[in-house]
This record gives structure tokens, C-alpha cells and sequence, in this order.
């Protein structure tokens, strides 16, 4: 009787170890799901960041594109207007523009929810893109 009494108590930690060693394997695997799953949200959020950056930047310089081509000083307000527009329409990505020594610069921020990432208290990833453009005369 004592050897099968000795036999049970060692099954009972085997079991024991191999329940926590199972348990930190998966608790690995749902992290690296998190890194791929919601790092890959985080890359999408930031190529959008910087798509309408780029945007913003460009409808700037579009908008003074009529008077730097005739040699006219660019009016720098229309083009932080046009550019403003382009960030106000973009809904899900908030920026900035600045004008800056005769170029305007837009940074753009925006963020992906994450899906297995919030299981370790990680809710949101920031993302955040920048473009600029020249303003000045082509002279």
C-alpha cells in the first residue's frame, strides 16, 4: 500500500507541473497573437496617418500651386485651410498644421483597439505619420 499511496502523490504533481507549464505556453502563445494580430492593426493605422498627412501636405501645396507658378507670394492661410479641411474629413486620424520657414507640416495621429493585447491591459496602440510641403515661389 505504501507504494501505490507514494505512485498517486507523484502522478499528482506531474499533473501539477505539466497543468502550469501548459498554462504558461498558452499564455505565450495569446501574447504572441496579440504582437501579430494588433501590431499588424497598429502598421494599418499608422499607413493611414501618413496617407492623409501626405494629403494634407498635398491640398496645401495645391492650394498656392496657381500663385507660385505666376511668381505671387503663396497665400500660407489658404493652405493651412486647405490642409485643415483634408485632417477635419479624414474622421478616425487628428493632426496638426504648422507653417514653417516657408513649408507647411501636417502630423497626423491616429490608434488601433486592440483585440488580444487588451488582455494584459493594453487597450489602444498610437500611430502617428508626418508629411511636408514647400510653400515658396519656384524662382
Amino acid at each position: 500500500m505504501v507504494g501505490l499511496r507514494s505512485g498517486v502523490a507523484m502522478r499528482d504533481q506531474r499533473g501539477l507541473s505539466m497543468s502550469t507549464f501548459v498554462a504558461v505556453v498558452v499564455l505565450a502563445l495569446l501574447l504572441v497573437a496579440g504582437l501579430v494580430v494588433d501590431g499588424g492593426a497598429q502598421a494599418v493605422a499608422a499607413r493611414r496617418a501618413e496617407l492623409v498627412a501626405s494629403a494634407a501636405a498635398r491640398a496645401a501645396a495645391d492650394e498656392t500651386a496657381a500663385a507660385r507658378l505666376a511668381g505671387r507670394t503663396p497665400d500660407a492661410g489658404a493652405a493651412i485651410a486647405a490642409a485643415r479641411r483634408v485632417l477635419s474629413a479624414s474622421g478616425d486620424v487628428t493632426g496638426e498644421v504648422q507653417l514653417v520657414a516657408g513649408r507647411v507640416r501636417v502630423t497626423t495621429t491616429s490608434g488601433a483597439d486592440t483585440v488580444f493585447l487588451s488582455l494584459i491591459g493594453i487597450g489602444r496602440l498610437a500611430a502617428h505619420g508626418s508629411a511636408e510641403a514647400d510653400l515658396v515661389s519656384n524662382r
